[in-house]
């Protein structure tokens, strides 16, 4: 099989046709993971995939991150549905956390361990907004002058999912399900230098704060400003779902969020989220002030993914 590969006109992602992902032979892996070297985000319309199809794929990537107890196998509900036909209110647990999603991140850098790669497929759709954005963090650090890059180099800031979610207007507590946890605040390099391909990108987004060395304040501007200017034409993609789609991003280089739409439709993605290589993607972890003891009850146990 010969896949055909549409470049998206951005400078990032591309359409990949002529492939049906639940039947994938070795050779057909190979030339999607080339293009997904290549273009950091891969999007396969009207696959229609089902768990066991899409989990078989997520483990091409490699070892799937287990992101809360009730999961099985690779894939998760990223979803305002709730098992009863209704949909999250806005005090609940899993309306807050997708709320915070719409700000720009990648995945897990708040856990010692980051993500290497992530998937979803759309399943439920609201009739109006819901997408999903992509933002190419290659070509924002090439876009810098070299007077920022040279400043840039070297720098760490910490990530805690607790930061971002407060910045976001919501509160939580620790329950060492997933990312709200005691395990400490890693420190990861600004700057990141991609493992398979060599070439560098920002690596903040919404979680990163405290550059190291540099006022709070200071620091908070600095992050701020890289993802304002970064996250623009021609850098940005923004994927209005269809059932059946499937998308696949490299976590390493590819920022994204999700893109607002009216909370009283359902929205219902499955996503599957592939573990970093701990040579380049696990990071020494430090206090965070905000994480605290706590007893999770079944209200913080949705099945959804940060």
């Amino acid at each position: 099989m010969t896949i055909t590969v549409t470049p998206i006109d951005a400078t990032l992602g591309a359409v990949v046709t002529d492939v049906k992902l639940g039947e994938l032979d070795d050779a057909t892996w190979e030339e999607i993971h080339a293009a997904f070297l290549e273009y950091g985000m891969l999007v396969f319309p009207g696959q229609h995939m089902n768990d066991d199809e899409q989990d078989a794929f997520a483990r091409r990537f490699g070892d799937i991150e287990q992101l809360n107890p009730q999961q099985k196998g690779a894939n998760v509900r990223i979803s305002n549905a709730k098992p009863d036909g209704s949909v999250a209110k806005p005090d609940d647990y899993q309306f807050k956390v997708l709320r915070g999603n719409e700000g720009w991140h990648t995945d897990s850098t708040y856990m010692p361990l980051a993500s290497k790669a992530a998937m979803l497929s759309a399943i439920t759709v609201p009739p109006e907004g819901g997408e999903t954005e992509f933002a190419d963090m290659r070509a924002a650090w090439e876009a810098l002058s070299p007077e920022m890059q040279a400043k840039l180099e070297g720098l760490e800031a910490y990530h805690s999912l607790y930061y971002s979610q407060e910045r976001a207007g919501y509160q939580f507590n620790t329950d060492n399900i997933y990312g709200f946890h005691d395990k400490g605040a890693p420190l990861r390099a600004v700057v990141k230098v991609h493992p398979e391909t060599g070439r560098k990108s920002l690596y903040t987004g919404r979680h990163a704060y405290n550059i190291v060395g540099i006022d709070p304040k200071e620091s908070e501007a600095l992050l701020d400003g890289l993802m304002e200017a970064a996250c623009q034409p021609p850098r940005t993609y923004k994927h209005a779902w269809t059932p059946g789609d499937t998308v696949v991003w490299d976590n390493r280089c590819v920022m994204h969020r999700a893109r607002p739409y009216d909370t009283s439709q359902a929205r219902v993605l499955r996503g599957s989220r592939i573990a970093g290589d701990a040579a380049t993607e696990l990071a020494p972890t430090f206090a965070d002030e905000r994480a605290d003891t706590f007893k999770p009850t079944s209200s913080n146990k949705s099945s959804l993914a940060v």
